[in-house]
């Protein structure tokens, strides 16, 4: 399956879509909580939601966008102006049955709750897969939540399928399970 051309996934040409700096961070830590908030409400526990703070992540982002290697391993943003309306991590996969060589994973992606449904999470979908087929990597995967029916849909719409792996886990208390999709780069 070949991917689609960023040229004309949005609905205009004010987003472009940048490797990111750690100046960045806490721009990055600020949308992800802010989507968590509204992606996750009523998948999740309010009382988690409630409690996220962006400045508890900001050294986790200044820490993941200082170790980019790229193209196999760094941070895309995607911008707005002069504002961050979405962004992707990438690396090799972290999964244990898989081969880091040849998959790639979207380990995390997250757009602005105002901008969905404008094209900003596409475009940076195919940024993000472009940029896993420069690192040589043959698929990827990502993560989702299986209660997640809005962003389950969305990456089925761009080839994603789920591929039976699972993975189970808790968070604030409740217990989550965790669907892995792939798909083909090449």
């Amino acid at each position: 399956m070949s991917l689609p051309s960023l040229a004309g996934t949005t609905d205009d040409d004010r987003v472009q879509i940048r490797r990111a700096d750690v100046v960045d961070a806490l721009r990055i830590a600020d949308l992800h909580v802010q989507s968590w908030k509204v992606a996750y409400r009523g998948l999740l526990p309010q009382d988690l939601l409630d409690g996220l703070d962006p400045q508890q992540r900001v050294p986790r982002w200044e820490a993941t966008i200082d170790r980019s290697t790229w193209p196999e391993r760094g941070t895309l943003v995607a911008e707005e102006a002069d504002r961050l309306v979405g962004f992707a991590n990438i690396c090799p996969t972290r999964d244990d049955d898989q081969d880091p060589a040849s998959v790639g994973e979207v380990a995390s992606f997250y757009v602005s709750p105002d901008v969905w449904g404008q094209g900003v999470g596409r475009a940076l979908m195919v940024a993000s897969c472009e940029t896993l087929i420069a690192a040589c990597f043959l698929t990827a995967s990502l993560w989702v939540l299986d209660t997640n029916a809005r962003a389950i849909g969305f990456y089925q719409a761009l080839g994603w399928r789920d591929d039976g792996a699972v993975k189970n886990d808790i968070m604030g208390g409740a217990p989550i399970r965790d669907l892995r999709y792939r798909r083909t780069l090449t």
